[in-house]
């Protein structure tokens, strides 16, 4: 095994542990992939997809030993979530496909920013959302298509969405959110991977040592004591993500 093939898995288990925490992880293994590994970043972002599928699994699973399910709303209300979300990441993918390289990178880094808004930012349900649950839940569907094509597009910053919006509209604890989140991103993950398979825009071997990186990531995050990681992930990602977002800039 290569220094690389290591340093990808390294990578992988930090950003495992981010995406399962909070959500944002992508806005690091983007750049890494494409300013370290040299991929494209058409090629970066389909491969990462393979990475984010390894880690819901065992995301989930994770969750599931520590006795919170990942079907916050139900088996079938929260598969109808994910399929919705599903249906707008293939939509989003497609157009992933479309543009080219140079803007793609401009896109990123402007995202990142705006992620680590959103992440600083804790919003309150309004009180109409809270008071009927039948109109929260509509709204989701509504917004997750919308989270699932920008999803498709970038992947990047995903999960924070997924968590705002769940604990806005559905008041739903950081840890329901986290759990729910996971399996909404593994079902329109495989919408995505199919995408950018047929356009073959998937490296395989970078993308299946991610996933070893984003399993042990993932497990350990969901196990792990959300609520203490909250503050220092933050953190860290406003060095990081800045700092990777100006070198995209210029790239």
């Amino acid at each position: 095994m290569e220094l690389k093939d290591v340093v990808l898995i390294l990578v992988g288990c930090l950003t495992g542990f981010i995406n399962t925490v909070a959500g944002g992880g992508s806005v690091i293994i983007l750049p890494v992939l494409i300013l370290y590994f040299g991929l494209p970043p058409t090629l970066a972002n389909g491969t990462n997809r393979i990475g984010i599928f390894i880690q819901t699994i065992f995301s989930a699973w994770g969750f599931k030993s520590k006795g919170i399910s990942p079907f916050v709303f139900g088996f079938w209300k929260s598969t109808l979530v994910g399929v919705i979300a599903l249906i707008g990441a293939i939509i989003g993918s497609k157009i992933a496909l479309e543009i080219p390289d140079a803007l793609f990178t401009k896109i990123l880094s402007v995202v990142m920013v705006g992620v680590l808004i959103l992440t600083l930012i804790k919003p309150k349900p309004p009180q109409l959302i809270k008071n009927d649950p039948k109109l929260a839940y509509i709204l989701t569907l509504i917004t997750f298509f919308f989270i699932g094509v920008y999803g498709g597009f970038i992947q990047a910053g995903t999960g924070l969405l997924l968590i705002l919006a769940l604990s806005v509209l559905n008041n739903l604890s950081l840890v329901q959110s986290n759990a729910l989140k996971t399996i909404i991103v593994f079902i329109f993950t495989i919408g995505t991977i199919s995408v950018f398979a047929i356009d073959d825009q998937i490296n395989y071997k970078y993308g299946l040592l991610l996933g070893i990186g984003n399993a042990i990531g993932g497990w350990t995050a969901s196990r792990w004591s959300v609520k203490k990681g909250d503050k220092a992930i933050q953190i860290f990602m406003v060095v990081a993500v800045l700092l990777m977002a100006i070198k995209l800039w210029v790239f």
